[in-house]
């Protein structure tokens, strides 16, 4: 919760709530028990797992299984330290993995809202596992007693700052620009600046040559900025992330290596010649 909203005291049990914001606080409790209620119900090797939640001093406890390991985002980061990008074949991999998470949670009935490289976490063994959902935890407005979908700004589609229309297509905006932000090293530019003037075409234009036209083409895709125009169903993005990738193209010889071979082609050649001119002149 918000600190404007609920605060605990050193050595206290209980959260302090001002008369005046009881109501959305209670709304908020009650929203993060939800939360808790239906994650439990899912068990999924790539979404964090809900061992335990229960209301006690007045407020609710989550309790969730530890995991070793880092986000994402630290991945990222730490390849683009090394002057590294990210491979598409780690792409694939992982992401095949967090599109299959993210469809047991869609069939349960949950959106994540929030999904971003920061809250995709790579365990010790390299499998990703989805965190910090936003289907029932979402921000308390203070003004009021309702509660606005929390979002970050590159990994957000447009209806989620229209607060209207959010579907499963509202996840798939949000795989793509994770999956962008793996190629780049940063989110993709703002929705609501897109749609005003959408720069990302420049940005894919540079990424030509560095991943495979298909798995280009899916992000494009995913980050259509009209929700009809991506893929309906996280199947859909599954099947061309499992898709094999065009085997890439053998890289050209270093410079110089190219007039060596000439070189030795043509004293094979001469050899040749001259021991085919041997017996004829014996002969």
């Amino acid at each position: 919760m918000p600190s404007s909203l609920a605060l605990r005291r050193e050595g206290e049990l209980v959260p302090s709530v001002a008369k005046a914001h009881l109501p959305v606080f209670r709304i908020g409790l009650k929203c993060f028990f939800e939360e808790g209620r239906a994650l439990a119900r899912i068990s999924h090797p790539n979404v964090v797992s809900v061992l335990n939640f229960f209301r006690a001093h007045d407020t609710v406890y989550m309790v969730m299984a530890y995991e070793s390991g880092h986000s994402l985002q630290e991945h990222i980061q730490r390849q683009r330290a090394r002057g590294s990008k990210v491979g598409e074949a780690f792409i694939r991999t992982i992401f095949t993995q967090v599109v299959k998470g993210l469809r047991e949670v869609h069939a349960n009935k949950l959106l994540h809202l929030d999904l971003k490289p920061a809250n995709i976490y790579l365990r010790t063994d390299g499998t990703p596992m989805l965190l910090d959902f936003g289907a029932a935890r979402q921000t308390v407005n203070t003004d009021m007693p309702t509660l606005t979908p929390m979002y970050t700004p590159g990994f957000a589609p447009p209806e989620l700052y229209a607060k209207t229309g959010l579907g499963p297509w509202t996840d798939i905006y949000s795989i793509g620009a994770a999956m962008f932000a793996c190629m780049v090293g940063s989110p993709p530019q703002p929705a609501d600046q897109r749609k005003a003037e959408d720069k990302m075409a420049s940005h894919f234009d540079k990424l030509q040559g560095q991943y495979s036209p298909a798995l280009l083409q899916l992000v494009r895709w995913c980050l259509a900025v009209e929700p009809l125009e991506r893929p309906q169903s996280l199947f859909a993005v599954q099947k061309v992330l499992q898709a094999s990738a065009p085997p890439a193209l053998p890289a050209p010889p270093p410079p110089g290596m190219l007039d060596k071979l000439r070189g030795l082609v043509g004293r094979l050649g001469g050899s040749a010649a001259r021991a085919k001119a041997g017996p004829d002149t014996l002969v």
